[in-house]
């Protein structure tokens, strides 16, 4: 697979396969990462991955917890802004759609968002934290790290979803792991096999032209 193929063929996999991942194949992907971009080499990403009964621990804490109230931080602030919901509602409608939950069923709805809590079935849970003093351009660093890592995982056959969800119940986690508060529990990253079946593997995702977001010039 080059490089086009895993960038076209990634996208957040929200139903994986029972099949596990081997843990050779996870710090392969990981120590390749470790070259991810990293301006003035200060490489902030930390992550605790966790499988097996580690991970079951972690989400039987998840599921018997409410959110964190407030959050450590607010991912969902650009929604106020009528162009990016519209983004939101449109990847709603399309995920949703394709499997057959009406708008109205609020039940079903939450009911699916819940999978966020087991990582839609991934086997393996990568939950990537840095220290809090880390300001924007180090959370950007991060971001490409996790990118590094999704676009190896597609080389190695696997998928990934990325879960700023896991965000929302920060401070349960970091608890759960020992963490210092002084750390910032930035999101999850499932990794697994994907189940090519499952209609929310396959729905078609939008993207907005190219000249809406980036102007030539010379």
């Amino acid at each position: 697979m080059n490089v086009y193929e895993a960038v076209s063929t990634r996208r957040s996999v929200r139903a994986f396969l029972d099949k596990p991942v081997p843990h050779e194949t996870v710090v392969r992907m990981l120590e390749a990462a470790r070259m991810a971009p990293s301006g003035c080499n200060f490489q902030p990403w930390e992550a605790t991955v966790l499988r097996g009964e580690p991970l079951k621990a972690l989400q039987d804490v998840l599921l018997a917890s409410p959110q964190d109230d407030p959050m450590e931080y607010d991912f969902s602030a650009p929604g106020a802004v009528e162009k990016y919901q519209q983004r939101l509602s449109a990847v709603g409608a399309s995920m949703y759609g394709a499997m057959e939950i009406a708008r109205g069923d609020s039940e079903e709805r939450s009911d699916f968002s819940q999978r966020n809590l087991t990582s839609f079935g991934a086997p393996v849970l990568l939950l990537a934290h840095f220290p809090k003093m880390m300001k924007e351009p180090q959370w950007s660093d991060v971001g490409m790290w996790l990118q590094t890592i999704m676009l190896l995982a597609r080389d190695e056959g696997l998928d990934t979803c990325p879960q700023e969800w896991m965000g929302m119940y920060g401070r349960t986690i970091k608890t759960h792991l020992g963490l210092s508060d002084d750390t910032l529990l930035f999101c999850g990253l499932a990794i697994g096999w994907r189940d090519a079946d499952h209609p929310v593997n396959n729905f078609e995702r939008e993207r907005v032209p190219l000249d809406e977001q980036v102007t030539f010039l010379g």
